[in-house]
């Protein structure tokens, strides 16, 4: 069987999504089901037919998803309905689009975070009011951190106004 030339091919385009929160890591299957399950519940099974969406892979806290030509627009407002995956809370942010897997998988380098200067680097476990919390992820304004429990963690997102909190109680214990 030979390969169809280039002009004969289907035209897709690929989707890089950011998984929210961070630290969560759905397995490919998984994700795709989800994210058919949304397309479908938003537009139907037609539309989900015609769409022809697909989680290609998931790197690390990235999504590469792919769908036909044309629908990318609809594929993106449907992913914007995506709130669980095997129910874990789950949300894609689109970042990029584009017509190749390979353009899309040198943006996943580029997007990620450099790793934090020796002063801006967070300590692994951090006081807040009464609470010991390891830090999970910290990009400078934004902190994911869990806090541990006596029978279960639980994930906090915390704002500027506790940063700022964190930060003064570091500095005066010394840290």
């Amino acid at each position: 069987m030979s390969v169809r030339p280039p002009t004969l091919r289907e035209k897709r385009r690929y989707l890089l999504a950011r998984i929210d929160p961070s630290g969560t890591n759905p397995e490919a299957k998984d994700l795709y089901y989800a994210v058919y399950e949304a397309v479908v519940s938003l537009f139907g099974d037609m539309s989900a037919a015609a769409m022809q969406p697909s989680v290609i892979a998931v790197e690390g806290e990235h999504a590469l998803l792919r769908c036909r030509r044309g629908a990318e627009r609809e594929f993106v407002i449907a992913l914007s309905t995506l709130t669980t995956c095997r129910d874990a809370p789950v949300a894609l942010r689109v970042l990029a689009i584009s017509g190749t897997i390979e353009s899309l998988r040198e943006r996943v380098t580029a997007i990620q975070a450099p790793a934090p200067k020796k002063e801006d680097a967070a300590p692994s476990t951090l006081q807040f009011d009464v609470a010991p919390i390891e830090v999970v992820q910290w990009y400078g304004h934004k902190v994911d951190v869990l806090e541990k429990g006596f029978k279960n963690t639980r994930r906090l997102f915390l704002t500027t106004e506790d940063l700022e909190i964190i930060h003064a109680t570091t500095i005066s214990d010394g840290l």
